[in-house]
This record gives C-alpha cells, sequence and structure tokens, in this order.
C-alpha cells in the first residue's frame, strides 16, 4: 500500500484480488496537481494553453468516470441491446469529434463520416472480437465494448487528419487538376494524388505506434494490464492484436473517407470545382 505524508492511502493493492491496485480519490486529485502545475509552467511561458489544458483534464476525468459507471451496468445487465445502443452512442460522437477536429473541410460531411466511422469499426471489431478474442458471449460488453472505444479514439484522430490533408492538397493542386482533367483523365486520377497523400498522412501516427511499441514504449492497455496484475505475456499478446487492429482499421478508415469525399470535389460532367462552394 503506499501513503502520503500524512498517511492517507493514494493506491491500495489488495491481496485478494491478486495484486489489482485502486486509486482513490487523493491519487486522483495529485494527478489533477499534476496537470495544474504543468498548466501553471505553460501560463508562466505564456503559451496560452493553461486554461484549456485544465478544462480538458477536469472534462475527462468526469466524462471517463461516467463511463465506466455506463459500461458497469451494461456488463451487470449483459444485454446485447444495450451493447448495441452503446455502441451507436459512441459511433455518433465520434462523427461530431471528428468534423470538429478536421480543419478547413466542407460542411455536409457527416453521411460519409458516419458511414466510413460505422463501416470501419464493424469490419475490424467483428474480426477481432470474434475470430481473435472469441469471447462468450458474443457480444460481451467488457471486451466490445473497450475494443470498438480504442478503434474509434484512434479512426477519429486519422480521419480528421486525412480529410484535412486531402481537402487543403486538392485546392494546392487545382491548376494541377485541370491540367490532368483537359488531358482526359478522369476525375480519380486527377485526384489520385491528393488521395494517397492523405492517407498516408493520417497512417504515419499509427505506423510509428506499431514500430516502436514494446521497445520505446509499453502501450497504454499493456501497461494498464500489468499494473492490474495481469500476466505481462498475456498483456503484450493482447497490446499486439489492439495495435495491429488499429493499423487495419486506419488504413481502411482513410481509404474509405477519401473515396467517398474526392467526388464532392467534380461536378457531374467531370469538372473540378471547390469543394466549399458547393
Amino acid at each position: 500500500m503506499m501513503t502520503d505524508a500524512r498517511g492517507m492511502s493514494l493506491i491500495t493493492a489488495s491481496s485478494s484480488t491478486g495484486g489489482v491496485y485502486t486509486i482513490n480519490v487523493w491519487g486522483l486529485t495529485i494527478t489533477i496537481l499534476l496537470v495544474a502545475i504543468a498548466a501553471g509552467i505553460s501560463s508562466a511561458m505564456k503559451l496560452g494553453i493553461a486554461k484549456s489544458m485544465l478544462w480538458a483534464t477536469i472534462r475527462s476525468l468526469f466524462q471517463l468516470l461516467a463511463m465506466g459507471y455506463i459500461i458497469n451496468i451494461v456488463i451487470k445487465m449483459n444485454s446485447p441491446w444495450l451493447v448495441l445502443v452503446l455502441l451507436i452512442v459512441m459511433i455518433a460522437a465520434a462523427v461530431q469529434i471528428t468534423l470538429s477536429r478536421a480543419d478547413n473541410i466542407p460542411r455536409g460531411l457527416i453521411p460519409p463520416v458516419l458511414m466510413t466511422l460505422a463501416i470501419s469499426v464493424l469490419i475490424v471489431v467483428s474480426v477481432v472480437t470474434e475470430l481473435v478474442i472469441r469471447p462468450t458471449p458474443w457480444y460481451s460488453p467488457q471486451v466490445l465494448i473497450p475494443m470498438a472505444g480504442m478503434m474509434l479514439g484512434n479512426l477519429v484522430a486519422a480521419l480528421a487528419v486525412a480529410m484535412s490533408r486531402f481537402f487543403s492538397d486538392m485546392e494546392a493542386r487545382r491548376h494541377e487538376i485541370e491540367a490532368y482533367l483537359s488531358l482526359g483523365a478522369s476525375p480519380f486520377e486527377a485526384a489520385k494524388p491528393s488521395i494517397l497523400a492523405a492517407i498516408k498522412l493520417g497512417l504515419i501516427p499509427t505506423i510509428a505506434q506499431l514500430a516502436s511499441s514494446g521497445v520505446v514504449l509499453i502501450p497504454g492497455m499493456m501497461a494498464g494490464q500489468i499494473m492490474a496484475g495481469g500476466d505481462p505475456l498475456e498483456a503484450a499478446e493482447y497490446q499486439f492484436v489492439v495495435l495491429a487492429a488499429l493499423s487495419a482499421i486506419t488504413m481502411l478508415g482513410d481509404a474509405l473517407i477519401t473515396l467517398l469525399l474526392y467526388q464532392r470535389c467534380f461536378t457531374e460532367l467531370g469538372q473540378y470545382i471547390s469543394p466549399r462552394t458547393r
């Protein structure tokens, strides 16, 4: 058991649970104070992010605790319909977050983003849970919901980057695209360099994480399982499955969203038009 200077327990270990460590309110408070110190340093350096750092920290704490409470209820009720409802809510929230993170994108992108998130998560999460992990029952909330959450979290960031890069690259290549079209190229052939650039940029962080895991860093899921008393080798296997799935869903999502979006840059007659004017 770890204690502070006054003897108050910050983290407790239970021998009856095989060394599982629990964090109490004092541990959470000290963690928030660490962020407050970092915010104070940023304020002294006049970075202008102190308030947003503190607000994001507090919001993250309440959101995570609320999600933990909800997942606990869903696990206890063990209903496939509740799991489905929660997944739909998570995907809907992911659409809003994706659109808010992307820069300089046109309006009206909710349908393609929703389609991309739903299809990508359905395919990858179904394969991983049903063919690799194989929980019982198949809709096991403690497997399906965390897996979908990790996939969505990574895909949201990747899609935002890919969309921003795609539209900015299309605008920068406007004259080149018009030249391609005048020489008889199809809209897809003219947009292909921007599509490839967007997909590549969206994949870079995921590939870098996959390549450095285990040597430079121990990713969050593996570290969490080990700290919670899990077997390190089993935690490593789970982490590899997650990282590989993240790479697959990022590639699938980036490819799908760019293929859905490039058509917005062309008229029905195949002429280039800025998507922001449509």
